[in-house]
């Protein structure tokens, strides 16, 4: 399964979000520390889900984090996380 496709789904189970968008920018970063020529190592998060909110900016990273521990020790590289806030037109 590509890495886009587990993350997507990993967090669509744990957090059952309103808004959910992961873009692969490996091809933003190769040369850099951590690519690889077949990509997938570099990702963005973008997410809205009740879950995460009331929690503090650390707390929704975290558990961010902790969903993806896998895909972050076998070969994603870096993980830009946004937290959209529900109710907003990203976020539903």
């Amino acid at each position: 399964m590509p890495v886009r496709d587990a993350i997507v789904a990993k967090l669509s189970a744990k957090f059952v979000p309103d808004y959910l968008e992961v873009i692969d920018e490996s091809s933003r970063h190769q040369g850099h520390a951590g690519s690889r020529p077949e990509g997938e190592t570099h990702f963005r998060v973008r997410i809205a889900a009740v879950g995460l909110s009331g929690l503090s900016r650390v707390a929704q990273h975290r558990a961010v984090n902790d969903t993806l521990a896998e895909e972050l020790r076998n070969g994603v590289h870096a993980l830009a996380i946004e937290i959209v806030p529900t109710g907003s037109p990203q976020g539903g």
